[in-house]
C-alpha cells in the first residue's frame, strides 16, 4: 500500500510538472537571439501564411523580409514611412503608411493601392497600427506623433482614437473617442475581442466587437500600456515597451523578455511553424523560440 501511494504521488508530480510546462510559453533561461543592428528604427513586424515576417525600418523608408530561411532582405523601398503593418487574408501587407497618413495595401508583387487618405477631408493624426478581422474590415489606432518628415506641427483632428475601416469603405467610423493615446491594437482569431493599447495612459483595454464592427463592453484588462501588441495560441498578451511583458488571459502578468534595446516596438509570431517570436526592437531585430505557437 505504501508503495502504490508512492507512486501515486510520483505520478502526480509528474503530471502536475507536464502542466506547468505546457503553461510556460517560453523557456526563461534561453536569451532573445540578435538577428541583426543594421537599421535606425525598426517597427511594424507582421507574418505572412508562410511564416515569413516583414517589418519596417521607418526612418530609412524601407520594409524588410526576414524569410523562413532565416534571409533578410528589402522588399520594399520608399515605403510609404510604413510604420504598424498587417497581413490581409488574400496576402496583401496593409501597412500605415505614416508619411501622408495614410493606409496601404501592398500586393505580393509589390504594387501599392491607397485604402485611406483622410477622415472627413481632415488628415489622420498618423495611422499606428492596425488588425485586421475576417470580413477585411480595419482596426486602427491613430495617435499623434510629430514627424520630422511633416510640414505641418499640430493634429487635423480632435483627440486620437481608434477607427474601424469596413472593407470596400474610404472612410473609416470611430470605435472608441475616449482613449487617451492608442497604440498597439490586435484582435482574437474568432473575431470576439479586440485589444487596445492606451499608451498615454498606460493601460490596455479589452473589448466585444460587435457584429456592425463597432465595440462595446470596454474593459480595462492590464495596468501597463504598449507599443506593439501580439497573441498566442493560448490567449496570452504580448506588450512591447520595456522589453515584452507577457500577461495571461485574465490579465495577470506571467513573464517578461528582456531586451537590451532602449525601446522594444513591435513583435509577432513566425517561423515555419508559428512558434518563433520575432521582435523589433529599437536599431535590431531579435527571435526568441516560444513554447507556443501565434494566431493569424
Amino acid at each position: 500500500m505504501k508503495n502504490m501511494k508512492s507512486l501515486f504521488t510520483f505520478l502526480l508530480f509528474v503530471v502536475a510538472a507536464k502542466a506547468s510546462a505546457q503553461l510556460a510559453p517560453y523557456d526563461t533561461t534561453v536569451k532573445p537571439q540578435l538577428i541583426s543592428r543594421q537599421f535606425k528604427f525598426t517597427e511594424g513586424a507582421s507574418v505572412d501564411k508562410k511564416g515569413n515576417v516583414f517589418f519596417t525600418d521607418q526612418p530609412n523608408n524601407k520594409i524588410w523580409e526576414y524569410d523562413t530561411n532565416g534571409k533578410l532582405s528589402v522588399f520594399l523601398d520608399s515605403a510609404g514611412r510604413s510604420n504598424g503593418m498587417y497581413f490581409d487574408h488574400k496576402g496583401n501587407l496593409v501597412t500605415c503608411a505614416d508619411e501622408h497618413d495614410q493606409l496601404w495595401s501592398i500586393s505580393p508583387k509589390k504594387k501599392i493601392k491607397v485604402l485611406l487618405t483622410n477622415f472627413n477631408g481632415h488628415l489622420m493624426n498618423g495611422p499606428n497600427d492596425i488588425w485586421i478581422d475576417a470580413k477585411g474590415g480595419i482596426y486602427m489606432t491613430d495617435p499623434y506623433y510629430q514627424r520630422d518628415y511633416w510640414t505641418r506641427t499640430k493634429s487635423d483632428l480632435h483627440g486620437e482614437k481608434v477607427y474601424y475601416l469596413p472593407k470596400g469603405s474610404q472612410q473609416p467610423i470611430i470605435v472608441d473617442s475616449i482613449i487617451k493615446k492608442p497604440n498597439g491594437i490586435v484582435g482574437t482569431p474568432d473575431g470576439k475581442y479586440l485589444y487596445v493599447a492606451d499608451i498615454g495612459a498606460d493601460k490596455t483595454y479589452k473589448y466585444t466587437i460587435n457584429k456592425n464592427g463597432t465595440l462595446s463592453n470596454r474593459v480595462l484588462l492590464i495596468m501597463q500600456g504598449a507599443d506593439g501588441i501580439t497573441l498566442d495560441e493560448e490567449g496570452n498578451i504580448y506588450l512591447c515597451g520595456n522589453g515584452v511583458t507577457i500577461y495571461n488571459p485574465a490579465g495577470k502578468k506571467i513573464g517578461h523578455i528582456q531586451i537590451n534595446e532602449p525601446w522594444t516596438a513591435n513583435l509577432c509570431f513566425g517561423g515555419k511553424n508559428k512558434n518563433v517570436l520575432f521582435i523589433t526592437a529599437s536599431t535590431a531585430i531579435y527571435t526568441v523560440k516560444m513554447n507556443v505557437k501565434g494566431v493569424e
